[in-house]
């Protein structure tokens, strides 16, 4: 977490919403907004990342205001939870701050024909199975290796490619966003050191806060919704977590670089240097932009490969294919990425490419782009919590396109740092403290557990609570972890 804590201006706008004003900072193009509650917002001041939300207020070409979920914290040059929409009409920018380093991180729901008292027996071993199955870890590899032609097909067609090679259903396509696929992929921008990073890692977890974890359906609170997603209470159903590994992280290593000097060379001024941008329109945003998408439709690939490996896991485990067991995808939502989408913005139809770092997409019903089978509730909304706690299932509403470009929160959101959290975790076994509270864990260190034992993450229900007063996303369902396997 960035040290020091916010004291600049936070004006309550209502129960949910707190305001930055425009003129907090000369150079801010517009008001910086953090959706929170009164009890999260004094947490949210205790570091620097209000200060990040009006500093994106000075790229060009945004719209309406600089968002915050109410799981912001600090990040690099946005943060986390932060969302903006650029109008290239007005000179509009593409940051990769605005996207992060792990391009298109995001999560997965499956849900199965299994209930809680079929797997119970066998909980241990399947989640042995899918901690031997399923490479997790820093820099591990996998049984799935693309050479740089197979690499350069994989992120033009996204999870296409992988349908084609019955990997993936069509089904699965249907239920990934945006199909699986930005159109906008140009993977002759993605360098060859990014090619050989991504050779083996498709279909392999990583490290942080990735998992797969084994849910069970607490509690329905839209029984109309988790209706038509055949989620029911007691049910098995399986989580997730991971993005576009070393080839992401390579990306936009290497844009960066690219960008150094670039917002200076268009006349953009910026506070800090790590908002470095480039014009849509320009050379460098262009190019930018082809390897991002790129690298989105490997992450896309990537945890449909790890679904795939899921799948054959617990088929193995209980002596059915996975089609038997209905193991069908519920819904996939990206988490750091950039899109090209059409909004209202002061009354008039605009076209603006939205950033959502640490966000996630959250459209309404009869949404053009929310799926045929979720027109009637809305885009089921992927809510992940901690290991310890829940992890949520919502719909969009309506008020997110009034409000927030069509987007809520991704998680419950760190409160402590990676380095805070391992202090605190010194002495202690997570594991056998999780297991005391019913979860499995497997992990391939103690360090792994220690960075992502729950006390480091804010509560999940409160930042859900915000999202759903505000009416950004509804409550469908409430998921309890049982097993999770971390790298």
């Amino acid at each position: 977490m960035a040290e020091g804590v916010y004291r600049g201006p936070l004006e309550q706008v209502n129960e949910c919403c707190w305001r930055i004003p425009q003129g907090y900072k000369p150079g801010m193009r517009v008001d910086g907004l953090i959706f929170a509650s009164e009890k999260m917002i004094e947490e949210i001041k205790a570091d620097q990342a209000p200060e990040q939300v009006a500093n994106v207020a000075f790229l060009p070409g945004i719209q309406h205001a600089s968002l915050a979920m109410p799981d912001i914290h600090w990040g690099y040059g946005f943060p986390i939870g932060g969302v903006c929409a650029t109008d290239p009409a007005e000179g509009g920018v593409i940051s990769p701050g605005g996207v992060g380093y792990d391009i298109n991180c995001g999560v997965r729901l499956m849900r199965t024909d299994l209930f809680y008292q079929d797997v119970k027996p066998h909980l241990q071993q399947l989640m042995d199975l899918l901690f031997s199955q399923i490479p997790a870890g820093t820099g591990r590899g996998g049984k799935y290796r693309y050479s740089p032609k197979e690499l350069r097909k994989l992120m033009t067609d996204g999870v296409g490619y992988l349908r084609d090679r019955d990997l993936a259903t069509e089904g699965d396509v249907e239920h990934t966003e945006a199909g699986g696929c930005l159109r906008d992929a140009e993977p002759q921008y993605v360098s060859p050191r990014a090619l050989e990073r991504g050779a083996d890692q498709c279909g392999t977890l990583g490290s942080g806060n990735h998992f797969v974890e084994v849910q069970v359906v607490e509690a329905i609170f839209d029984d109309r919704a988790a209706h038509v997603m055949g989620l029911e209470k007691d049910m098995l159903c399986v989580m997730i977590h991971s993005g576009s590994r070393g080839l992401g992280y390579q990306v936009c290593d290497d844009s960066l670089k690219k960008l150094r000097g670039v917002p200076e060379k268009y006349g953009i001024h910026l506070p800090d240097r790590q908002l470095a941008c480039a014009p849509l329109d320009s050379r460098e945003g262009q190019q930018y932009l082809g390897a991002m998408c790129a690298a989105a439709n490997f992450a896309w690939c990537n945890r449909q490969l790890l679904m795939w490996q899921a799948r054959e896991s617990l088929a193995a485990v209980f002596g059915r294919s996975w089609q038997q067991l209905r193991m069908n995808l519920v819904y996939d939502v990206a988490h750091n990425i950039a899109k090209f989408e059409r909004h209202t913005i002061g009354g008039r139809d605009r076209q603006v490419w939205v950033h959502r770092k640490g966000a996630t997409r959250a459209f309404p019903a009869d949404h053009p782009e929310t799926p045929s089978a979720y027109k009637q509730i809305g885009q089921p909304v992927i809510i992940p919590g901690d290991m310890g706690r829940a992890s949520w299932v919502l719909v969009g509403q309506a008020g997110s396109m009034e409000q927030t470009f069509g987007t809520c929160c991704h998680g419950a959101g760190r409160r402590m740092s990676r380095t805070a959290a391992i202090q605190h975790a010194q002495g202690r076994r997570i594991d056998q403290e999780l297991a005391a509270q019913g979860v499995i864990a497997r992990a391939r260190s103690w360090r792994g557990l220690a960075e992502e034992q729950p006390a480091a993450y804010k509560d999940v229900n409160l930042v859900v609570d915000v999202v759903h007063r505000a009416n950004l996303a509804s409550k469908v369902a409430r998921l309890r972890p049982i097993g999770v396997v971390k790298g």
